[in-house]
């Protein structure tokens, strides 16, 4: 089986390059070739024994498109976006990286089905960010997509993209709304949910974080180990029983700021906590208002993904693997 990860060099898409690497198979079948594309070139993990491909390339050029799927890969994991905050205030790199990317590699598969019938799974990454306020205190898969921000607007075009194209059988398409990723390992990036990670990763290693929002702000998580797992699960699942509805709400875990940081103080103690300093953002808190908080994902767990119940086991799975299982590493 040949596998295809656009966004390959960000930290999901690293996450499951390793985990692919590590198993050899995906869902029982042997993986025979990976492609690893970005906008820089990924890095293959030490001691990789599969064949692979790791490739830098602009993917809102339509030829990069054509180039990724010229080798037939029978699965694709689209993981590559701008993020949130990026997104919003970059309004034209966001449509062409976000929505024309998208675009350019759904009509790259059709031409190549319309060859030859080639008909790849596409495992794409979309955001509870396709839904905007005002909510029901719970949001299952029926509620409206009306997002308030340019990155959900570009998400929910390309989920629609996704699920006529696999209505017209051109690919076989699923769409995965994450929640919030947290613990993010690394350095703060540009999205705006980026303090949800920072103000637990930071601490973590004696480091200060800044809070730009209240503690009662609400919202919806899961950990990079959870992530990793919704695509692999996605990617050999039946997608017979989501009929027409190609989109998917992950499960996750709903929880405020407040309740993030007193997981904190459980896990690591007050001299963690003390490191968190509070710097309303009127930017932040803008993005932040017109977010989901809370979510009803019975679809999604009724196909079998799963994500954690707690914050102290999101934080304590950071730990394990981002810090060898000891704090302050």
């Amino acid at each position: 089986m040949h596998i295809l990860i656009i966004g390959a060099a960000g930290m999901v898409g690293r996450k499951l390059t390793a985990r692919l690497a590590a198993d050899g198979t995906l869902g029982g079948t042997g993986i025979t070739a990976l492609t690893l594309v970005d906008v820089v070139a990924p890095v293959p993990p030490a001691g990789l024994a599969i064949p692979c491909t790791c490739t830098a390339l602009d993917i809102s050029d339509p030829a990069a498109a054509a180039q990724m799927v010229a080798q037939r890969p029978a699965v694709i994991f689209h993981l590559a976006a701008i993020v949130s905050g990026e997104a919003e205030v970059e309004f034209d790199k966001g449509y062409a990286i976000n929505l024309d990317a998208t675009r350019h590699l759904f009509e790259a598969i059709r031409s190549l089905h319309e060859q030859d019938g080639y008909t790849p799974r596409v495992v794409f990454t979309s955001s509870i960010a396709v839904f905007g306020a005002p909510f029901p205190e719970k949001i299952d898969d029926s509620f409206f997509t009306t997002p308030r921000t340019s990155y959900g607007t570009q998400k929910a075009m390309c989920e629609l993209l996704l699920s006529d194209f696999s209505r017209k059988g051109m690919f076989d398409g699923i769409a995965l709304r994450l929640p919030t990723v947290c613990i993010r390992p690394g350095t703060p990036n540009k999205a705006a949910s980026g303090f949800f990670s920072n103000i637990l990763r930071e601490p973590l290693v004696g480091r200060e974080a800044v809070l730009p929002v209240s503690e009662d702000v609400r919202h919806w998580h899961a950990s990079p180990r959870s992530a990793v797992g919704f695509l692999l699960h996605a990617a050999t699942l039946d997608l017979a029983p989501l009929g027409a509805r190609r989109a998917l709400t992950m499960p996750g875990l709903s929880a405020t700021v407040g309740e993030q940081i007193e997981a904190l103080r459980r896990v690591a103690g007050d001299k963690a906590v003390a490191l968190i300093r509070r710097e309303p953002d009127p930017a932040i808190l803008e993005i932040v208002s017109g977010w989901p908080r809370d979510f009803d994902a019975a679809r999604a767990e009724g196909l079998g993904f799963t994500a954690e119940t707690s914050f102290d086991e999101i934080i304590r799975i950071h730990i394990e693997d981002e810090l060898g299982g000891r704090l302050g590493a």
